[in-house]
C-alpha cells in the first residue's frame, strides 16, 4: 500500500452540511475500497488564483491516505462526476514526503494540545 494525499475544491455555494455530506462521500469510498484515511483536514473557505466556472473562492478539503494503486482511478472519477467538485489533485507520497506529513501531524496535534491547557 501507498502513501497519498489528495487535496479538493469544493464549490462555495454549498452549506456547511452540503459540505460536510461531500466530504463523506469520498472517505466513504476510500474506506469502502479498503484504503485507510491517516488524516483528515478541513482548510475551510478560501480564495482561488483564478476564476473556476465564474467562483473565486472554494472549499478546500485535505486527505491523506494509505491505498492500493486501483483505488486512486475509482476516486478521481467520482471526483470527475460530481458537480460539486471545482479542481482535485491527488498523489502518492514518497518516504520524505510521507516522514514531512507525520510531523507536521505531529505539531498540529501537540499545539492543539497546549491550546486546551
Amino acid at each position: 500500500m501507498n502513501n497519498y494525499e489528495t487535496v479538493f475544491i469544493l464549490t462555495p455555494v454549498l452549506s456547511d452540511v452540503q459540505m460536510k455530506e461531500a466530504v463523506e462521500k469520498f472517505t466513504g469510498l476510500l474506506k469502502a475500497e479498503g484504503a485507510e484515511i491517516v488524516n483528515e483536514e478541513n482548510w475551510g473557505l478560501r480564495k482561488l488564483a483564478y476564476s473556476i466556472d465564474k467562483k473565486s473562492t472554494g472549499f478546500y478539503q485535505l486527505v491523506e491516505f494509505k491505498a492500493e494503486p486501483t483505488v486512486i482511478a475509482k476516486l478521481e472519477t467520482q471526483f470527475r462526476r460530481d458537480e460539486r467538485v471545482l479542481r482535485f489533485l491527488t498523489f502518492r507520497q514518497d518516504k520524505y514526503a510521507a516522514e514531512y506529513a507525520a510531523k507536521r501531524r505531529s505539531l498540529k496535534s501537540s499545539s492543539k494540545e497546549v491550546k486546551e491547557n
